[in-house]
Order: C-alpha cells, then sequence, then structure tokens
C-alpha cells in the first residue's frame, strides 16, 4: 500500500509516520508541507521525496492511502481534495475549524464510499476496554475528564504558531484535547448523546485569542459528564495534570497519573490496574487499526460523521460560555 502525508510540520506527524513505516506492506511514497523545509526530516526518515503542494504529491505518486495533519483550518480543503480523488485517508482532529465544515465532508466522504478516519484514539484504550468489561451492563451515572496540558509556548516551540490563533486553529484548549474527552463521554453515556447543559471558557493564563481553559457541562438523560481541558501546566511535553472518575452502578473509576486505573466495587474493594490512560501511546494501535479495517473493507472505528458531532459540542460549548460571546470566537453559525 502507497501512503502519503500531507502538512508533516504538524508535531503529531511522528505518531503516524512511525508506526506506518514499521507495519508490513506499508510504503511511504511522499510527504508534504506547505512550508518545503518542515519536510526534510520526515522525508529523511521515510526516504522518499517531499513535495509543497499534497496535490502535485498525490499527481505524481498516486496513492492509496493518506495520512492528513497540517493546520486545522486546511484540514477540510485537503479531506475534499481527497475524497474527489477517491484516496482514503485518516484526518488529525479536528479535521476543521466548525460543524459547517465537518458534515460538508463527512456527507461527501459517505456519497463517494472514501474510507475517512478520525483518530479518536481514546476508543482503542486499554483504560475504556476495561472500565466497559469491569461494569459490563451496568448503567453509567457520572463520567467527569481532568486533563491540563502545558503551556501554550510549546506550540511556538514546535513551529505551529497558527494553534495560537482562532482563524486558524479554530479554537484552543478545548477543540484540540477536550475532543477526546467530548468522545468518550459519548462513549459512555447512556441516554443517547449528549448535550451541552452549561460551559466557562476562559483565556486568563495567556491573554490569547484562543481559550486556555475550558470547562464543559455535559447532561444525557439523568447521567452528567464533565469535560475540563487547558494549557496552564508549566510541564515538559506530554507531561499532564489529570484526573478522571467514572462513576457506574457498581463499579468507581478513578485515573490520577498517565499508567494507573483504580477499581473500586461496592464492597468497597480495591484493585489497581497499569495501564495507558492518555493518547500518545495509543496511535499505533490506531495506525495498524486503521490498516486493518481498510484490509478488510470495514468503516473506520471513528469517522468524520463523528467528528462533526464532537465539533457540534465544541461550538455549543462556545456559546454557552457566560465569558464570551459567539461572535468573539469567531463561530460559523452553525448548529
Amino acid at each position: 500500500m502507497h501512503v502519503v502525508f500531507i502538512g508533516v510540520s504538524h508535531w503529531h506527524t511522528s505518531f503516524y509516520l512511525e508506526p506506518a513505516l514499521a507495519l508490513p506492506g506499508v510504503r511511504v511514497v511522499g510527504v508534504s508541507d506547505p512550508d518545503l523545509a518542515r519536510t526534510h526530516s520526515a522525508a529523511a526518515q521515510a526516504g522518499c521525496p517531499a513535495w509543497a503542494d499534497y496535490r502535485e504529491m498525490c499527481a505524481a505518486t498516486r496513492p492509496d492511502f493518506a495520512f492528513v495533519l497540517g493546520r486545522h483550518c486546511d484540514m477540510a480543503a485537503a479531506a475534499r481534495y481527497l475524497i474527489a480523488s477517491r484516496i482514503g485517508f485518516a484526518i488529525e482532529k479536528p479535521a476543521g475549524i466548525d460543524t459547517a465544515e465537518l458534515r460538508d465532508i463527512a456527507a461527501r466522504a459517505a456519497e463517494a464510499g472514501v474510507f475517512a478516519a478520525v483518530p479518536l484514539v481514546f476508543r482503542l484504550s486499554p483504560m475504556l476496554d476495561a472500565i466497559t468489561t469491569i461494569a459490563a451492563g451496568e448503567q453509567v451515572h457520572y463520567a467527569g475528564f481532568r486533563f491540563i496540558g502545558g503551556l501554550t509556548d510549546r506550540y511556538r516551540e514546535a513551529g505551529c504558531d497558527w494553534m495560537l490563533r482562532r482563524a486558524t486553529s479554530g479554537g484552543g484548549a478545548l477543540i484540540n484535547l477536550g475532543v477526546h474527552f467530548l468522545d468518550l463521554c459519548r462513549v459512555l453515556l447512556p441516554d443517547g448523546p449528549p448535550a451541552v447543559a452549561g460551559a466557562i471558557i476562559s483565556n486568563a493564563t495567556a491573554g490569547l485569542e484562543i481559550e486556555d481553559h475550558a470547562v464543559v457541562l455535559l447532561r444525557s438523560g439523568q447521567t452528567t459528564g464533565v469535560v475540563e481541558t487547558g494549557y496552564m501546566f508549566p510541564a515538559p511535553h506530554s507531561v499532564f495534570d489529570l484526573h478522571y472518575s467514572i462513576r457506574t452502578e457498581r463499579h468507581y473509576f478513578v485515573v490520577r497519573d498517565a499508567e494507573t486505573l483504580e477499581v473500586i466495587d461496592a464492597q468497597r474493594q480495591r484493585q489497581v490496574r497499569t495501564l495507558a490512560t492518555i493518547n500518545a501511546p495509543l496511535y499505533p494501535a490506531f495506525v495498524a487499526d486503521t490498516f486493518r479495517r481498510l484490509s478488510r473493507g470495514d468503516p473506520p472505528l471513528a469517522d468524520l460523521t463523528d467528528m462533526a458531532e464532537i465539533m457540534q459540542l465544541v461550538e455549543h460549548a462556545y456559546r454557552a460560555s457566560p465569558l464570551r460571546s459567539a461572535g468573539q470566537f469567531g463561530l460559523s453559525g452553525a448548529s
């Protein structure tokens, strides 16, 4: 299978490139980025040519599959091109900057029958598997996720200053980090898709036009969910201040660090499991799962329709914030 990478200046490129290069039967035949100088490392690692224009790359290499990264504001256009070209792809979240874009490319991919995966990688998490196995058949009463990442300076250091501008990123911590946990709430909460019951959005830490802290309250029937994300923790890359809590009928699950799941049952018996509780270790599984599904003709684990539903929650949270109006957040008006 011939594979290309689009937008390799994105800081997540290695999450996909390294696992793809390790898979038998997969050959990376091209990488691209509008800033051609940013392609050198990925091209050298893959042993392939580089292009500034992904359309020229695809015309020259005729790939079977593409990984789409790059700026959030450019993702939907790349998806439209790949769909029109009947090239299957996996596209970094959030795959666009508003619900209207996501709905458009989701409809195009469905109509064309093009495989379009979104790496909502917590769906492949051993943590989620443990929770759903231990509490099989139990109603979820509450799910809360606190995930505070490093300061916004990390995007400047990575050469991705566009992440700090709303026009090119679509938003801050919520649209970048929070989408993973909004999706987990969609998976875990039992009474249909959750709705936003309230939100607080702030840019107090960095004072930028994107939020560096967001708290979103969700409701699904009588079940509640809380998603809190931020760029506030003065810590190294991929080190987080995190805490998850999930209450089911007979169990309480707690995560306090990147590798430990505590399980307390109704008799107050406690067990501890060591497993990945953050997203970074899950990308090799996502890459392998994606190619496995492609080879079998199966649909993606999560697709553009899923991402569109999550983006709608993001936009509703921005609108619900008592600190900023929808106009100040530059929303498109999609509902």
